[in-house]
């Protein structure tokens, strides 16, 4: 199976990951490009969703209730994020060309239309040296959701991100979790390599990602490296076992790599090198 999507840019809907097409059994995702004064109009069904702006401006609806969005890009602003349950109709109007991100997982309908604001986001600084990223709780826990989970996260040109690699597959004691990376890059020819492997078979697969793939994670240790000069966005929507405060879930670390926590840039070859 081909576990990199590319956006289709001829189509209103630019990629479309179903349960059915992912082998899934929880996560849904897809990215909707309109143009000014277009709608879109989605039926949640027996899922909850959760829409996230990416580029551009519009007016949403669900609920009875109204509200205008506008993000200049992905790498200047944080999102507003529409949270919607399940048996509702989400409805999207473009005052501009507008660019966003819908998931959804089963769920009972536990909670309300809702709109979670900038400011409700946890904003985090992970990692050291080589491997600094900055990761935004975009809909993570204490924020409340069923089933779905939303990060936003950022990787500067040249570093790592999910390092040391963790997994959510039941390995370790982890909550088996689908999971989708949506990348965008700046600038937009760069290129990311997301890399799923396991260490108790022989499943390995390294993907280049360009400005609007998006990657699946089905199983694996799953970390990502930003080429020099490619500055790194990815949206996560995860869903799996985890319910409710359960989301607060706690990934599986490789054993192998866990070392570089007591020093991130532990055992850094030293340039030039003194040759004997």
């Amino acid at each position: 199976m081909n576990h990199r999507i590319q956006s289709d840019y001829t189509q209103t809907k630019l990629m479309d990951v179903t349960r059915e097409s992912a082998g899934w059994e929880y996560l849904t995702f897809r990215v909707i490009r309109l143009q000014p004064g277009e709608r879109y109009v989605e039926a949640t069904g027996g899922d909850e969703v959760a829409l996230v702006p990416l580029q551009g401006a519009g007016t949403l609806s669900a609920g009875g209730q109204q509200w205008a969005v506008a993000r200049e890009s992905v790498f200047t602003q944080l999102p507003h994020v529409l949270y919607v349950p399940p048996g509702q109709e989400i409805q999207v109007e473009a005052s501009s060309m507008f660019e966003f991100a819908l998931g959804g997982a089963p769920a009972s309908g536990q909670y309300p239309v809702r709109l979670f604001t900038p400011d409700e986001q946890r904003v985090e600084v992970r990692g050291g040296g080589p491997a600094v990223r900055e990761v935004h709780h975009t809909l993570a826990w204490p924020l409340p959701a069923e089933r779905l989970i939303l990060f936003e996260v950022y990787v500067p040109g040249g570093a790592w991100s999910g390092w040391p690699p963790h997994c959510h597959d039941r390995v370790g004691n982890s909550p088996y979790l689908e999971e989708i990376y949506y990348y965008r890059i700046q600038p937009e020819n760069g290129v990311a390599f997301h890399r799923n492997y396991r260490r108790d078979t022989d499943f390995d697969e390294v993907i280049p990602a360009h400005h609007g793939d998006c990657v699946l994670v089905t199983q694996g240790f799953h970390p990502v490296a930003a080429t020099p000069g490619s500055n790194i966005y990815f949206l996560n929507y995860l869903a799996g076992e985890p319910q409710n405060a359960e989301r607060d879930y706690r990934p599986f670390e490789d054993p192998d790599t866990t070392w570089i926590k007591d020093n991130w840039d532990a055992n850094k070859m030293t340039l030039p090198i003194q040759w004997k």
